[in-house]
C-alpha cells in the first residue's frame, strides 16, 4: 500500500516521497503564485471543506482543469481527485440533498473532467470517487459509473474518514466495492493509523492518505513530524483483522 502524507504547508511537500495536497492550499484569498518543490503527489479537490461550507465546489470543471495544468509542472502529479460530494448524514441534512443526488453529481463532475482530459487539455489522469454511506450504496455507485470506471482504475473511496473508530464498517464498504469490481485499485481518503494497522483494510487498499499527524502535533510547522508519522505508518506491525477472527 502506498501512503500519501497530507501536507498543509506547501513548502514541506518536498520532504516526503508521496504527498497529498488540497487545491485549497493553492487557491483562495492567499492564492499561491510561485511553483513549489514536490516529489510524487496527488491533488485533492478540497471537496470536504468546500461542499460542507458552501454546498458546492468553488471551481467549475474547466477552472479546476486549469489549476491541474498549472500545478502539474511541480513535482510528479500522478492524479487529480475528481470534484466529489460527500454522503455523511450531517452533510446531506445541512444541504437538503440525498445520497443519490450526491452520487449523480459526483459522476457528472468526473465525466466532465475526464472529457477535458480526453481532449488532451490536461495530461494528468483524474481519480474518480465512489460515494455512499451504506455498503450497498457504494456498490450501486460502482454500477452507476458503468464503463466510465476503466479496468484497474485507481479510485477514491469517499465518506469513510469519519469511521476510523469503526474499522469493520470500512471493511464492509471496501468489500462491497471489490465484490463487484475486484480489479479496482482503491484509495482511502483520510484513513488513520488505527485502521491502517488492520490487515483486512490494508490488504484491500492500493493507497491511502492522512493528515492525522498535524491534528495531534504541537509542531504543525515542523516537517519532521509529518515524516515521523509516515514512517510509523509504513513500519508499524499489521495486526490480523478482528473482523475475520
Amino acid at each position: 500500500m502506498i501512503f500519501f502524507t497530507g501536507i498543509s504547508n506547501i513548502s514541506h511537500a518536498s520532504k516526503v516521497d508521496y504527498s497529498f495536497i488540497s487545491i485549497n492550499r493553492l487557491i483562495g484569498k492567499r492564492k499561491r503564485k510561485s511553483d513549489f518543490e514536490a516529489k510524487t503527489w496527488i491533488m485533492d479537490s478540497g471537496a470536504f471543506s468546500q461542499v460542507s461550507t458552501y454546498g458546492d465546489h468553488h471551481l467549475t470543471a474547466g477552472e479546476y482543469a486549469g489549476e491541474i495544468n498549472r500545478w502539474s509542472r511541480c513535482g510528479i502529479l500522478v492524479r487529480a481527485v475528481a470534484q466529489d460530494y460527500m454522503c455523511e448524514d450531517f452533510i446531506l441534512d445541512k444541504l437538503g440533498r440525498t445520497v443519490e443526488e450526491h452520487q449523480k453529481m459526483t459522476i457528472n463532475n468526473y465525466v466532465q473532467l475526464d472529457l477535458i482530459r480526453e481532449r488532451k487539455e490536461i495530461d494528468v489522469p483524474i481519480m474518480p470517487v465512489l460515494q455512499g454511506y451504506e455498503p450497498e450504496e457504494y456498490a450501486k455507485h460502482v454500477q452507476d459509473y458503468g464503463s466510465s470506471l476503466k479496468q484497474n482504475a485507481w479510485v477514491g473511496v469517499g465518506s469513510i474518514c469519519k469511521r476510523n473508530s469503526n474499522p469493520e464498517s470500512i471493511i464492509d464498504v471496501l468489500n462491497a466495492i471489490l465484490e463487484i469490481r475486484p480489479d479496482l485499485r482503491l484509495h482511502g481518503f483520510g484513513i488513520k493509523k488505527t485502521c491502517l494497522q488492520d490487515s483486512a483494510i490494508r490488504e484491500r487498499l492500493f493507497s491511502a492518505d492522512s493528515m492525522a499527524w498535524s491534528f495531534k502535533s504541537k509542531k504543525k510547522e515542523d516537517p519532521t513530524e509529518a515524516i515521523k508519522y509516515r514512517n510509523r505508518i509504513l513500519n508499524m506491525p499489521v495486526q490480523t483483522s478482528a473482523y475475520f477472527r
